[in-house]
């Protein structure tokens, strides 16, 4: 690997340790590997399947042979792979005559090798080992990342859910609600989308140069080549596309990247709004020892994780943007710009990456401040306006809102006007004294229920 200070990529430069976990995945030997297992299982299939008496049944040995060449299939192998592919010019093609130099000497196995890439065009294997990449990506880095964002809101929210706090609509006082209902609702939010991202199916399909099995059908006319396909993609674990030109339509990846660009969203959302909590002071931060907020102005202490994890999910944001846009589209039967954009998938899922670590890192650094919010509330008791002008409505007194408006707004209201105004009304005994006995803090509605409940 090249040295980090080097890197074009922060993602291979600074934030190299941050993405290692895709490293497996996206990087050129992730797709080499998966390409050789796509190769290897098509092999298989094939020799499983009784209307090709030219490649009878392989030996268990001759199974284990070639499942160890793509499981053990090692960065070694690929340098290799790379190394022909400097005389072939493709990359795909690369990929067969690897396993057929591996598999030449085999007394079995060699007869066999010109069923390695039957009848299939390089989409067929790209598609499919795509599709195994984007799969292994999803269980195994983002949904668990996710879960775990949502678990660290979710113990946040029961935490503070009765922790009163001042909204703002508008970025004006309004009717209070509580930290944790806040936490709650972002909660909600990202549970959804991972719901959806958990039951996105991913498409994949080998069915030749246009989608029609032309091969397939000229060198095997009694074969149901349609049935063999769609056996051969479930059991890679993924969802068959019966209809396609020479490219599966990417419209699954579409998918994928519309959902995970739905949660940079709402993370977005959250970072800003814990960014501007912080500013209020609703929030603190612990220190670390030796950091450094400014380097002329000792006494800060910047939301950066906030504020990095917001840089990243937005480039993640506008990659997988461009992703679900440009990936859909291909000129008649097949173009290659798809080629070069697919590569380009690891860079959105680094910098996802390294946005919900970044978040954890900030959330846990933050502790909440009840004096400055309660602060906040006891300066705010206009907001009852809203409470007082609804249990007048109730009773039938004449103009509520029209003389709550008259009294609150753009006036100075404090605890003893709004009790004199309350003090005056024409309302139960019960009522009066329910609201006399209200104060901004107590004013929360089911908040705190419902934190509680998420």
């Amino acid at each position: 690997m090249p040295d980090t200070l080097t890197a074009l990529s922060p993602l291979d430069g600074r934030y190299a340790g941050k993405v290692d976990a895709l490293r497996p995945i996206f990087s050129e030997y992730g797709l080499i590997r998966a390409r050789v297992k796509i190769e290897v299982e098509w092999l298989l299939a094939l020799a499983a399947e009784p209307g090709i008496p030219e490649l009878p049944p392989f030996t268990a040995t001759a199974v284990a042979r070639l499942q160890a060449l793509a499981d053990g299939f090692s960065v070694a192998d690929a340098a290799r792979v790379k190394e022909i592919e400097r005389t072939t010019n493709h990359d795909v093609k690369a990929v067969e005559y690897l396993i057929k130099e591996r598999l030449k000497d085999d007394d079995e196995l060699g007869p066999a090798l010109e069923f390695v890439h039957f009848a299939c065009t390089s989409e067929d294997i790209n598609n499919l080992s795509y599709a195994l990449l984007l799969t292994e990506a999803r269980q195994q880095v983002l949904l668990p990342k996710l879960d775990a964002l949502i678990e660290t809101l979710r113990t946040m929210a029961h935490q503070h859910a009765g922790l009163p706090m001042l909204a703002r609509t508008h970025g004006q006082t309004a009717s209070p609600t509580t930290v944790g209902k806040e936490l709650a609702n972002v909660v909600a939010r990202l549970q959804r989308q991972g719901e959806v991202l958990a039951g996105l199916p991913m498409p994949g399909k080998i069915n030749g140069a246009v989608g029609n099995y032309n091969a397939h059908v000229a060198a095997y006319p009694d074969i149901d080549w349609p049935a063999f396909s769609k056996h051969f993609v479930e059991s890679l674990g993924l969802d068959w596309q019966p209809y396609t030109t020479q490219i599966e339509p990417h419209d699954g990846i579409a998918e994928l990247c519309d959902v995970s660009r739905r949660i940079d969203t709402i993370a977005i959302d959250l970072c800003r709004d814990i960014w501007g909590y912080v500013s209020q002071g609703y929030f603190k931060q612990s220190l670390k020892d030796g950091e450094i907020g400014s380097s002329t102005m000792p006494h800060k202490v910047n939301p950066i994780d906030f504020e990095n994890a917001e840089g990243n999910f937005g480039i993640a944001s506008a990659l997988f943007e461009h992703f679900a846009i440009k990936l859909p589209v291909s000129r008649w039967q097949r173009d290659l710009t798809d080629s070069t954009v697919l590569r380009a998938l690891g860079t959105a899922f680094g910098h996802m990456l390294i946005g919900f670590d970044a978040l954890q890192r900030g959330l846990g650094k933050l502790s909440a401040n009840p004096e400055r919010l309660a602060a906040d509330l006891d300066g705010a008791w206009e907001v009852l306006a809203e409470a007082v002008q609804t249990v007048m409505r109730r009773h039938g007194l004449p103009n509520p809102y029209e003389q709550l408006k008259a009294l609150t707004r753009g006036q100075g209201i404090n605890q003893d006007s709004m009790r004199e105004f309350i003090a005056s009304l024409d309302l139960p005994a019960g009522d009066k004294q329910r609201l006399l006995a209200m104060t901004p803090g107590s004013y929360i509605g089911l908040a705190e229920k419902l934190a509680k409940d998420i």
